[in-house]
C-alpha cells in the first residue's frame, strides 16, 4: 500500500505575498498581473491573513473602496498547515470548510508555500490519469453532462 503524500510535494513553493498596509489597489494589480486568486498577507514577516479575489469583489461594493488597505479587506487567520501535512487531510479540511487555499508554513511560522483548490484539481487529474485508462479523446474536450 502506498503512503499518502505530503502537501509539500504539490504546493506552489515560495508564493508571492503582500504587505498588510499597502493599498488594496496595488494588491489587486499584482493579483491581475500574475493571475492569482489568493495572496498571502504578511506584516513584519509574520503571516496575518490571505487576500482573495472574493474579498476584493466584496470590498469594491463599499463606498470609498479606493482608499482601503489590504488589512481592511483580507481574511484574517487563514487555514495553515505544515509542509509535512498529509495531502488527504488538507484536501478534506479544504472541502469541509470550503477553503480556497491552504497556506503552508514552517514550525517557525515562515510562509513556504500555497496550495489552492486549483492545485487540488490538478492533483486529482494526475491521479486519475495514472490510475485509469482514458475513455476517449472526445470526452476530454471540455463538454459537461448536465
Amino acid at each position: 500500500m502506498k503512503t499518502i503524500p505530503e502537501i509539500q510535494k504539490f504546493m506552489t513553493p515560495m508564493p508571492h505575498s503582500v504587505g498588510a498596509r499597502i493599498p488594496l489597489r496595488t494588491a489587486l494589480e499584482m493579483m491581475r498581473e500574475h493571475g492569482f486568486r489568493h495572496l498571502p498577507v504578511q506584516d513584519g514577516g509574520r503571516l496575518v491573513g490571505v487576500l482573495t479575489d472574493r474579498d476584493i469583489k466584496l470590498a469594491a461594493s463599499f463606498k470609498g473602496a479606493e482608499t482601503l488597505t489590504v488589512d481592511e479587506v483580507m481574511t484574517p487567520d487563514p487555514y495553515t498547515v505544515s509542509p509535512t501535512a498529509a495531502m488527504d487531510q488538507v484536501l478534506s479540511e479544504m472541502a469541509q470548510h470550503k477553503y480556497g487555499c491552504a497556506l503552508i508554513v514552517q514550525e517557525n511560522g515562515k510562509l513556504v508555500g500555497i496550495f489552492t483548490a486549483t492545485d487540488g484539481m490538478r492533483v486529482l487529474a494526475e491521479l486519475l490519469q495514472m490510475n485509469y485508462r482514458p475513455r476517449n479523446e472526445s470526452s476530454a474536450s471540455g463538454s459537461r453532462a448536465l
